[in-house]
């Protein structure tokens, strides 16, 4: 069974600190033994536990490519989308991939978002979605989770006919889009289940369905015309229109960590980053990015999130309403991750003569680099604050430690990599254009500079 992992979305109810930079899956919020992790590192942990890792892939967009490999392993198979549409074009184009690398037509693909948070008994149930299939001879057999409340933030799966085998699965009788609560009581009456979006087919099954939409079915051919591609999502274009299809039960903790009310009940702390709580402020939460101290004195019940892109402060049982919020007050993203560590804008000015300046706080990982490139349009100056390292200037290599200041002035090929130990720089950008448009990069590897020591 290969496994398709679908990582997507900005998650803008998880605002200031998730964004099209990082959405919400990528944050260090949660908590295993005693270090941070994401939801992504999370539901990878699992799948590595129950020995499913081997032969997955990622399907995803953007600059989700280098988060994902940042924060689990550069050697990690990704399916980029060539722009971003919806989930039925990521999965057609990930299954084409799969079958231009010559998977047969039988191999069962099973589908997963990275963002969901549930027990390893959910994640040992996947290799069941195979053995139904088979069994029951359906299209697709999804994994549908038994409600332990009505909601309307999912949809809803209605089963018909239970087969009892050596895995119980029941027939779909029909599916429900998020209903409102009134509604949601009926069907959990009915035994309906919450669609956690994950599923499995054959490959030739979705190989067929781009062919009878004339569609390309081998990789390249449909990457170059991915704008063509119903811009739709899988429940509706595929899932909804099959009509052999079977579901699988799963009774135990399943959540969708899309609301800082729900992360925080994931959470097993009460302040992560600097912050102070008094005993009077029961129920209350602090999520600190920034390095100044947050403190709640006596008021009960409330979320404080802060970040570079903002600060949010909300009842806990009105923090589902703030993604209406957000358009108004959201500014472009000051954090960033990436392969080679992260950044964090601190300022950004421009003066009467149109001369930009930026000033950036950038921390290297261990023996991790940028890339080797030139800048037309502006000069760099980079201060190193903790840690040592190396740069490359027009090919010459100098070592350097705190306390250093190297001067990049325009036209000059430059890289910079970290030593054993987390690299910390300010680096101040000064010119009329700051931006990838000013940016030419020769090589992302420093075994291919021509260096002089």
């Amino acid at each position: 069974m290969r496994l398709i992992l679908l990582s997507g979305g900005a998650g803008k109810r998880l605002w200031p600190l998730s964004n099209n930079n990082r959405p919400k899956q990528f944050l260090p919020v949660l908590q295993h033994g005693n270090k941070r992790e994401s939801m992504l590192q999370r539901v990878w942990r699992q799948l590595e536990e129950a020995g499913l890792t081997e032969g997955a892939i990622f399907s995803t967009s953007g600059n989700q490519k280098e988060l994902i490999t940042s924060q689990l392993a550069t050697d990690i198979e990704v399916v980029e989308e060539p722009e971003r549409r919806d989930t039925f074009p990521a999965i057609a184009l990930a299954a084409a991939h799969l079958y231009s690398q010559g998977e047969d037509r039988n191999e069962i693909v099973a589908v997963m978002p990275v963002d969901g948070y549930a027990d390893k008994s959910f994640i040992e149930l996947l290799p069941h979605l195979a053995t139904v299939l088979e069994q029951s001879n359906s299209d697709i057999v999804l994994i549908g989770v038994k409600p332990d409340q009505p909601s309307e933030k999912f949809g809803y799966i209605v089963p018909g006919q239970s087969i009892i085998s050596d895995t119980s699965y029941q027939e779909v009788e029909c599916f429900a889009e998020k209903p409102d609560l009134i509604k949601a009581e009926n069907l959990i009456k009915k035994g309906a289940l919450w669609n956690c979006g994950v599923f499995a087919f054959r490959l030739g099954y979705i190989i067929e369905i781009l062919r009878k939409k004339g569609l390309p079915y081998h990789y390249h051919q449909l990457r170059d015309m991915y704008s063509e591609v119903p811009k739709s999502s899988f429940d509706v274009e595929v899932v909804e229109k099959t009509n052999k299809k079977a579901v699988i039960a799963y009774n135990g903790t399943w959540k969708d960590l899309g609301t800082w009310d729900s992360l925080t009940e994931a959470m097993n702390t009460n302040v992560i980053g600097k912050g102070y709580l008094c005993r009077h402020s029961k129920d209350s939460h602090i999520i600190n990015e920034l390095d100044l101290p947050v403190s709640v004195w006596k008021v009960p019940n409330v979320i404080v999130v802060s970040g570079p892109d903002g600060i949010l402060v909300t009842d806990r049982n009105e923090a589902t309403g703030i993604k209406s919020m957000v358009h108004q007050v959201e500014i472009l993203p000051r954090y960033e991750e990436r392969l080679w560590g992260k950044q964090t804008i601190l300022m950004h000015k421009e003066n009467a003569e149109g001369i930009e300046t930026v000033t950036k706080r950038i921390i290297i990982s261990a023996g991790r680099g940028i890339s080797y490139q030139e800048h037309f349009l502006r000069k760099e100056v980079w201060t190193i604050v903790s840690g040592s390292g190396e740069v490359c200037i027009n090919g010459e290599i100098s070592f350097i430690s705190a306390g250093d200041t190297i001067v990049v002035e325009a036209g000059t090929r430059h890289a910079i990599r970290a030593g054993s130990s987390n690299l910390e720089l300010i680096e101040v950008q000064i010119g009329k254009e700051i931006g990838e448009m000013d940016t030419i990069r020769f090589t992302h590897d420093w075994d291919y500079i021509p260096l002089t020591y």
